[in-house]
């Protein structure tokens, strides 16, 4: 297609939003820029636009590389745009940032239970 694909359609085809609605909704809140710039919706995109997508914490710099309204499998999905090599980095780092998060969660002690509770409250009565 020579004139352009919506920015939406090619979105929801390249499979960064589960539906269009869902793409719309990123574009008008202001989520995806084209080229540094507010779009919206309706904007037609051509081969070698840079998009910037924040999809919850996650943020993609990418090229695109091809343009179809069509949404077809994954594997054809990540053909059509190159995401920035500092893109990857920065989404790798992140990614292992919120690990040791959750790892650090996982240490913390849980709450004592009616047992723990009550060998507690045994031992305070003594020290009194």
């Amino acid at each position: 297609m020579g004139e352009g694909v919506r920015i939406d359609k090619w979105l929801w085809a390249a499979r960064f939003y589960k539906t269009r609605s869902l793409a719309r909704s990123a574009i008008n809140g202001g989520k995806v820029r084209l080229n540094g710039l507010r779009v919206k919706p309706g904007k037609p995109l051509t081969a070698g636009d840079r998009l910037s997508i924040q999809r919850g914490e996650e943020q993609f710099d990418v090229a695109v590389a091809v343009l179809s309204q069509r949404r077809g499998p994954a594997s054809e999905a990540q053909e059509m745009y190159q995401e920035t090599g500092q893109s990857v980095l920065r989404r790798q780092a992140h990614k292992e940032q919120r690990a040791l998060q959750r790892a650090a969660r996982a240490e913390r002690e849980r709450r004592p239970d009616k047992r723990q509770r009550r060998q507690i409250m045994r031992f305070r009565k003594k020290s009194d």
